[in-house]
């Protein structure tokens, strides 16, 4: 969020057995949705936008659907109300992680974006335990809110990256479809993370959402 240039407080969550959390040994969408729950009573925060890109996109749709008096609106970024995940990640994460951090960069990234990026995406993966990426992924498959999305009556961003292979643009043109409240923005050349890709564009959208909403 460098850059952002809005007076907010800003806050990155590093989810249980990511980043400098501490290792769990089940995860699932219901401990996130709590971790955050509980970051959010501890820190009293009030009228908190939350911002989630893929799995984390899954996390913030339930945290609405389980705390909706908690939110005052949504970033939906390179996510969807249904994310099915392809077998080969679901079995490289479990059986041949070194094979699935060799292909990150092709459904991570627009084909185009610089390698040294890309890698730099691959290091970070690889400090997560093939434990902790495998579960993320099946809590992914299993995430389905389809028959929901049209309650959520807070105003929304929803981006998405023009060659987003792991969650396309028509994920996110669901979401504009179906809730009312929401503003769809499509960034071209940029694939899955599209926050590190042009994060120049993917700022000025958040930026232009919150002053016109907040």
């Amino acid at each position: 969020m460098e850059n952002l240039d809005l007076k907010v407080k800003l806050i990155a969550i590093d989810l249980l057995s990511h980043g400098k959390s501490d290792e769990y040994d089940e995860l699932s969408l219901n401990l996130y949705v709590n971790c955050v729950k509980k970051l959010i009573d501890d820190l009293t925060l009030r009228k908190t936008i939350l911002l989630g890109h893929s799995l984390g996109g899954a996390i913030i749709q339930q945290y609405f659907f389980d705390y909706p008096q908690d939110i005052a609106g949504l970033i939906l970024c390179s996510t969807g109300a249904k994310l099915r995940v392809l077998p080969v990640i679901l079995n490289n994460t479990l059986t041949n992680f070194e094979k699935f951090l060799e292909n990150v960069p092709v459904g991570a990234f627009y084909r185009k974006t610089d390698e040294n990026l890309k890698q730099s995406y691959v290091e970070e993966v690889s400090k997560i335990t093939p434990e902790a990426v495998h579960s993320d992924f099946k809590i992914c498959d299993n995430f389905d809110v389809m028959d929901e999305i049209s309650n959520i009556d807070i105003p929304c961003l929803i981006i998405v990256g023009a060659a987003d292979k792991l969650t396309p643009v028509k994920y996110s043109e669901y979401f504009h479809s179906h809730i009312e409240n929401s503003e769809f923005v499509v960034i071209e050349k940029t694939g899955h993370s599209v926050m590190l890709e042009k994060p120049k564009e993917f700022n000025h959208a958040i930026k232009k959402y919150y002053n016109k909403h907040f």
